[in-house]
């Protein structure tokens, strides 16, 4: 009994130390971050230093011989292919357009919405929708209305007068080009409407009160007191903006493959064609990765002016 007693005393000195141990602040946060980083190694960070190891390397698909390293060949390759100098501009396009219509779009949205008293959390919900529906349905509902037999807007556009035949939006470069922008466009402005709405929600009515009393137009009050407050929340919501719009991939795939003449392939486009269509691991790895020093930058910049601010 003395030596069983013994035991279960060591046992429970033992589990309070322990608790003890584990109630420490810095050790209870790396328990709780621990399963967070495994994921960011095994998915985020493994992935992408396997890609650059492959983009300095000339892996093809079922080669013989296996592979060599190269060095920055691909890179160099690259800047002298006329398609990728295209894609570049391509995606700096989509994506300065998208996010900044999305920006203005989704203010509108979010002004709008904050001032609707009535049925306000349907409204709230229906608006998500572009949102939240798979892009790829989505983008195929689209497809149908840019078709050029079909089409609901040349339909639209016929019946006003305006033009004259149909259009084939799908089929000229400019006009592509603007179809998969206002994919983009459509289905962001909801996440801006929603994240400017919480920071609209979060500025004191008090102010815009005062100002009233003071003779503050709307116009001023919008620049001197809603501007300021939700410049935190537009930073934030247009460095990811800015992020996944580079990174896009579903709308351009599903509606125009990259065509007409390449005119709408974005770096993720065509880093399918030449890594997995085409088998050139080594290239493609390069394509994908031209993209992350100017996410860097971009991030940098945001991050820096969101300190200044605060």
């Amino acid at each position: 009994m003395t030596i069983t007693a013994k035991t279960d005393s060591q046992s429970i000195s033992l589990w309070r130390r322990f608790t003890m141990w584990l109630d420490r602040e810095n050790v209870l946060g790396s328990v709780f971050i621990t399963p967070s980083l495994i994921i960011l190694l095994l998915f985020v960070a493994y992935p992408f230093g396997v890609a650059i190891y492959l983009s300095f390397t000339d892996r093809v698909i079922g080669a013989a011989g296996g592979y060599n390293f190269i060095g920055i060949k691909n890179y160099i390759d690259l800047l002298n292919d006329e398609i990728f100098r295209q894609t570049a501009l391509n995606t700096f396009n989509y994506t300065f357009v998208a996010v900044v219509f999305k920006l203005i779009l989704g203010m509108l949205m979010a002004l709008i919405l904050n001032e609707v008293n009535v049925f306000k959390n349907f409204f709230r919900g229906a608006l998500l929708l572009p949102w939240v529906i798979p892009t790829s349905l989505s983008t195929l509902i689209w497809l149908w209305m840019f078709d050029s037999q079909y089409s609901v807007f040349n339909w639209i556009l016929l019946n006003l007068g305006i033009i004259n035949e149909k259009i084939i939006w799908l089929g000229f470069p400019k006009t592509a080009m603007l179809s998969v922008q206002i994919i983009n466009i459509w289905r962001g402005i909801p996440f801006f409407g929603i994240s400017l709405l919480a920071g609209l929600q979060t500025i004191p009515q008090e102010m815009y009160e005062a100002a009233e009393i003071d003779g503050a137009s709307a116009w001023h009050r919008f620049w001197k007191i809603t501007m300021p407050f939700l410049r935190p929340v537009t930073i934030v919501t247009t460095l990811f903006s800015i992020i996944t719009t580079f990174a896009d991939f579903q709308i351009v795939y599903v509606l125009t493959r990259g065509g007409p003449v390449n005119s709408t392939h974005l770096f993720a486009t065509l880093t399918h064609n030449v890594a997995i269509l085409a088998g050139q691991l080594g290239q493609g790895a390069a394509i994908s990765l031209f993209i992350f020093p100017v996410l860097v930058v971009v991030v940098i910049l945001q991050l820096r002016s969101l300190q200044t601010e605060q």
